[in-house]
């Protein structure tokens, strides 16, 4: 017998079904976002992976460059911080610019499709930026130096924050230029960091995939620049060591060339006693001293100083002696020997340099002594049996410091018999002008006293006395100038 369902039970088949349609159709639903989400998270983290493995392959990379070259090229560990930052937050172009001469930056590694952070027209005149190609835009990156505080790379290492420009069309202070190529979308900049020191900056802009840059993408690259800061810091320092090295190395070249250049012993002069030193005040230095014989019967001797210290100093020490050397032959006129010299020299020698000189021709048969000085100070003379020191005085300019007419107007040749005993010191101010921790010099009264107590005595032992007492004087205190001394007494 069967069941005759009750009108309810017709009655919620219909509402059955729906329930059980719309359960389906809810399930299918949530399984579909659900394999979306899914999908999102995968790809999330595939993203992730790949920014870490990018991350990874950065910092071993960049670690390896740093350790494994004996020499190490800045600028190509920069190119390759540069290819990470751009492949880290899939940018189109980028430029790294480091800090140099206390506030100046300069772009030390472009890549890619990356516009001149600066007004082109205000540092290249009225220039068609449509008709430049793209080496010649890359050029005048690498080529313009920016101030701290200029333009967006200078306010990002004045202030060393990161800056973030979404929308950069709407920002005043992305340069806008018209030419489609050099569009800015979006920028982000960071600050390169050392011991709270800005020591550069990174800058990237407009992503591959058109999405704006944003504060995840600032992270990355403000992490890459922290880590870049320490190899580049560290380079940069091993790099300036390179450059010390190899200066010290040439430094010390021209030193050996430079004592080349000075006697490395006085010839024997008939009826005199010569003896001199010099001590530079750094590694080389641009005084010079020199006995030059001249024939059987007269014999030159000179003293000078050049305004300049160091190499540039040395240089023209070097040019002076050759010149003087050229001239001195076979002329027994001091006065007319630095006239050519003068005229020689004053087309070569740079403006703000010049040399004192003072040059004397010694007569071995008549002891007479003839003396003419370019600027220099005078000799000084002490004739046996005196106390009082002659310094024989004369007319002369430097070299190089006036036209060749009014140095030849000005310049004069002296002349003094010397009489057996007589004892002759020349010198260059580094000696009289040498100063003590009280910024007080030594000056001419000690050295006149030095000379007097040594009158007795050889040119050789002078020259110790005058040298024991100015360093003496000195101290501690570095000394500032070259010192030069000569000194020479007539036998018998």
């Amino acid at each position: 017998m069967w069941l005759q369902p009750s009108p309810l039970a017709i009655a919620l088949v219909p509402v059955m079904g729906g329930l059980i349609l719309l359960l389906v159709i809810t399930n299918v639903a949530a399984a579909y976002f659900g394999i979306r989400v899914l999908r999102r998270i995968r790809l999330e983290r595939d993203n992730l992976v790949k920014e870490k493995e990018v991350i990874f392959n950065y910092v071993q990379n960049i670690g390896e460059t740093f350790t494994e070259s004996e020499t190490l090229d800045v600028d190509k560990l920069m190119q390759r911080v540069l290819y990470y930052a751009l492949r880290t937050t899939h940018t189109s172009g980028g430029a790294i610019y480091l800090r140099e001469d206390g506030d100046m930056l300069r772009c030390r590694a472009v890549s890619g499709v990356f516009p001149p952070m600066f007004n082109l027209h205000q540092f290249y005149g009225g220039m068609d930026v449509r008709a430049l190609k793209t080496e010649q835009i890359e050029e005048m990156i690498l080529n313009t130096r920016l101030a701290v505080g200029e333009g967006l790379i200078g306010q990002g290492a004045d202030f060393g924050t990161p800056i973030l420009i979404s929308k950069a069309e709407l920002d005043p202070r992305v340069p806008h230029y018209d030419r489609s190529l050099l569009d800015v979308n979006s920028l982000l900049l960071v600050p390169m960091r050392f011991r709270h020191e800005v020591i550069g900056v990174v800058c990237v802009v407009n992503r591959v995939d058109h999405v704006p840059l944003g504060e995840r993408d600032q992270n990355l690259l403000q992490a890459l620049a922290d880590q870049a800061s320490l190899s580049i810091y560290y380079a940069q320092f091993r790099a300036a060591l390179d450059e010390k090295r190899r200066m010290d190395q040439d430094l010390d070249l021209a030193k050996r060339i430079q004592t080349s250049l000075l006697p490395r012993k006085l010839p024997n002069v008939k009826g005199l006693n010569v003896h001199a030193f010099n001590l530079a005040a750094q590694e080389v230095g641009g005084d010079y001293y020199d006995v030059i014989p001249i024939d059987e019967r007269y014999v030159g001797f000179a003293v000078a100083d050049v305004s300049g210290k160091g190499i540039g100093g040395a240089l023209m020490m070097s040019i002076c002696r050759s010149v003087l050397r050229a001239h001195a032959s076979k002329k027994t006129d001091p006065a007319e020997v630095l006239r050519e010299v003068n005229q020689t020299m004053i087309g070569d020698i740079y403006e703000d340099m010049f040399v004192t000189m003072i040059y004397m021709v010694y007569d071995t048969e008549t002891r007479e002594l003839a003396m003419a000085r370019a600027g220099h100070d005078p000799a000084m003379i002490l004739s046996p049996g005196q106390t009082e020191v002659l310094r024989k005085e004369s007319g002369g300019m430097a070299v190089g410091l006036v036209d060749a007419e009014l140095f030849d107007q000005l310049i004069e040749t002296v002349k003094i018999t010397l009489d057996p005993g007589s004892v002759v010191l020349v010198y260059t101010d580094g000696i009289t002008e040498a100063m003590n921790a009280k910024h007080a010099e030594w000056g001419l009264e000690p050295l006149s006293r030095a000379m007097v107590a040594g009158r007795e005595r050889s040119p050789a032992q002078i020259s110790d006395i005058v040298r024991e007492r100015v360093l003496r004087f000195v101290g501690q205190m570095p000394q500032y100038d070259d010192m030069t001394l000569m000194v020479f007494k007539v036998e018998g």
